[in-house]
């Protein structure tokens, strides 16, 4: 393993020369402080990051794994085509903007527009789970993929009964799955938007994302996160968010 430590007046693109050069698989990038577009287009390493990195982490990544012991900053995964991303802390806003796959884990909340204009080609299904919350225009213009939010740790404790989502979810989505770990969808939801009240076990792409998510973030043989164990996860009630695709953007032209 080789062992990065910038500092704080080491330009990104310098950061980005000696990951992308590195002739290690594995390599650690501690105290990272801000710098952008790490790993960006990387395949076949992996690589841990101690620190906040900044905008546009993994962007374009093309298979390789990032963990980050921390927070991160705006648009992480942006257009990621395959790979791992996983957060220890939380995400910026524009989380997965246009990844078209691989996942991206985030044990907290993510802000504004996760997810936006997300997309799914065959065997490319992208993911991302949020732990917490998310903020406004979760999954806006989404076109595939699936969208996970747990809703965990929240301020009451109980994410049946707290918004977990912004304002004005799923806007323009028109592909694709988002689901809620709640019994009460956003009141704002657009009309092309189907609202099924399930369980983890009547979606098949729910049940691998929690696993997944439990898998990566859970402690204990009952792989509990935030006071919650996988298997309460997979018996949970769940709004799962579909758009109608038969003309989902006719109200836009008709009047009625």
């Amino acid at each position: 393993m080789e062992k990065i430590t910038p500092n704080a007046d080491m330009h990104f693109k310098d950061l980005n020369e000696q990951v992308r050069t590195s002739t290690f698989t594995e390599i650690e990038i501690d105290n990272c402080i801000g710098q952008r577009y790490v790993a960006s287009g990387l395949k076949g390493k992996t690589i841990t990051i101690n620190g906040t990195p900044g905008n546009a982490l993994g962007a374009y990544l093309d298979g390789a794994n990032i963990t980050v012991n921390g927070n991160v900053q705006d648009a992480t995964g942006d257009t990621m085509n395959d790979g791992d991303i996983i957060v220890h802390g939380n995400a910026g806003d524009a989380t997965g903007y246009a990844m078209r796959g691989g996942a991206i884990l985030i044990k907290g909340y993510t802000g504004y527009r996760a997810g936006i204009h997300m997309k799914a080609y065959k065997e490319k299904q992208p993911l991302v789970v949020i732990g917490n919350n998310a903020g406004s225009f979760l999954g806006e213009y989404q076109a595939g993929g699936t969208i996970v939010v747990l809703g965990l740790d929240t301020a009451t404790g109980d994410s049946q009964k707290v918004l977990i989502t912004g304002a004005f979810c799923a806007t323009g989505m028109h592909g694709g799955r988002i689901c809620l770990r709640t019994t009460s969808a956003p009141t704002d939801l657009p009309k092309n938007i189907e609202v099924a009240k399930v369980t983890a076990t009547d979606v098949p792409e729910l049940v691998s994302a929690i696993k997944k998510f439990c898998d990566t973030f859970g402690t204990g043989k009952n792989k509990e996160v935030a006071g919650v164990t996988e298997k309460e996860l997979l018996a949970d009630s769940y709004c799962l968010l579909t758009p109608n695709t038969k003309n989902p953007y006719k109200q836009m032209y008709v009047m009625n």
